[in-house]
């Protein structure tokens, strides 16, 4: 008989997992080192779809800032992606005086597509 937690199939969550710690510019080793892991362990969760502890699945997403919404829920348009998620983690990092620059930018690219804004 199967373990009720091999009914989840976690390589998606690996896969993003892995793009997160990549665009962050992180290795293994690293993460591994941040959250007291075995490199080895990340890479079958990455790679292979490993299960992951609970500690572990919440140390990643906190990490990574990877939205889990998009993994365990059933709408096709969640709320905040991980996309959004780590967008707003890049602009938290933005002085004032940088999201004027980018309100702007995200302004001009909505009234191009003739997008109403809220």
């Amino acid at each position: 008989m199967r373990k009720k937690e091999d009914r989840y199939d976690f390589r998606a969550f690996g896969l993003a997992i892995k793009a997160a710690r990549n665009k962050q510019g992180l290795t293994r080793e690293q993460v591994g080192a941040m959250i007291e892991i075995d490199p080895r362990y990340l890479t079958n969760i990455e790679n292979k779809g490993k299960h992951p502890s609970l500690q572990v699945f919440y140390d990643l997403v906190h990490l990574l800032n990877v939205s889990t919404d998009e993994f365990f829920l059933s709408a096709p348009d969640p709320a905040k992606s991980t996309r959004r998620r780590q967008l707003e983690m890049q602009l938290d990092k933005l002085s004032n005086k940088d999201l004027v620059i980018v309100e702007s930018v995200a302004d001009g690219i909505i009234k191009s597509k003739g997008v109403e804004e809220n």
